[in-house]
């Protein structure tokens, strides 16, 4: 385990191997699983800021399930907020590509310069996971095994890449460049 000011990370996350392999799993993570993902409560209020310019991006599917249990829901099991999901499966703010491959709404307006936010951190970071712990004020990185991931194994197996290195723009987004290279360094030392 790496602790790097008040954020741990497991060691998983620096020594497993992880690129996401879209093309083999068609973003499944966006339409498996029992809850819709995870949002940061300062999130909430830019979701609710950018939510008109998102909207037409969404389909009429993802709209609906919106309207009717709005921009994000109370998870009773994590006292969190998440997105919404469309009849208990897909992500409310999911699309699908002509190929059938999904492609976050939030992310798609964000790059068609309507909005400037990406798209919610923890779709950002995955498979990484933070665990928070506020009371004792810190994080914990862990990384978030999935079968449905089994191909992104694969290919980073095939390219050498790992957990931290695939979400490096994430973990910088969270954390800062500082952050990210004082982790780098440390696995760096720890691996002579």
């Amino acid at each position: 385990m790496y602790i790097i000011g008040n954020i741990m990370v497991s060691d998983e996350v620096t020594d497993e191997q992880f690129a996401c392999n879209l093309t083999a799993c068609k973003g499944a993570c966006c339409w498996e699983g029992d809850f819709g993902a995870p949002l940061a409560t300062s999130e909430l209020s830019t979701l609710e800021e950018v939510y008109p310019e998102v909207a037409p991006y969404l389909t009429d599917a993802g709209r609906a399930a919106i309207a009717e249990q709005g921009l994000y829901t109370v998870n009773e099991q994590t006292n969190g907020h998440d997105t919404p999901l469309v009849d208990n499966a897909a992500c409310a703010y999911m699309t699908l590509n002509d190929q059938g491959m999904a492609m976050c709404g939030i992310e798609q307006a964000q790059r068609a310069g309507a909005i400037s936010w990406k798209k919610p951190i923890s779709c950002h970071l995955y498979p990484i996971r933070v665990k928070t712990n506020p009371a004792a004020n810190f994080e914990a990185l862990n990384y978030d095994r999935w079968d449905i991931c089994s191909a992104a194994c694969t290919k980073g197996k095939r390219e050498k890449i790992r957990v931290f290195e695939f979400a490096r723009e994430a973990l910088i987004r969270k954390y800062g460049v500082a952050w990210y290279e004082e982790l780098a360094a440390a696995v760096d030392r720890e691996g002579e």
